[in-house]
């Protein structure tokens, strides 16, 4: 098995649950793709591949849920988390 460095564009994030597992978020622009990679500790443990457009749906639904989120935490009488 062959070892495929990380490209240089991409993204940590860690998991709020589990300090121990993290998702990579990385461009293969030769491969006109965007993989998502979920790790734990130091090993990938499974992957999805999207294409430019999929991972654009993506952004939007995950902006869509932080538009909802504000308007929540903004609204009178809500309760913030710490």
């Amino acid at each position: 098995m062959s070892v495929v460095p990380l490209p240089v564009r991409g993204e940590w994030f860690g998991d709020a649950r589990d300090g121990s597992r993290a998702l990579r978020a990385s461009w293969h622009v030769e491969a006109d793709c965007v993989v998502l990679s979920m790790w734990r500790e130091d090993q990938c443990v499974g992957t999805t591949r999207l294409t430019p457009a999929e991972a654009a749906r993506l952004v939007g639904s995950l902006a869509a849920g932080l538009a909802a989120a504000a308007r929540v935490a903004g609204a009178p009488g809500a309760v913030e988390s710490a």
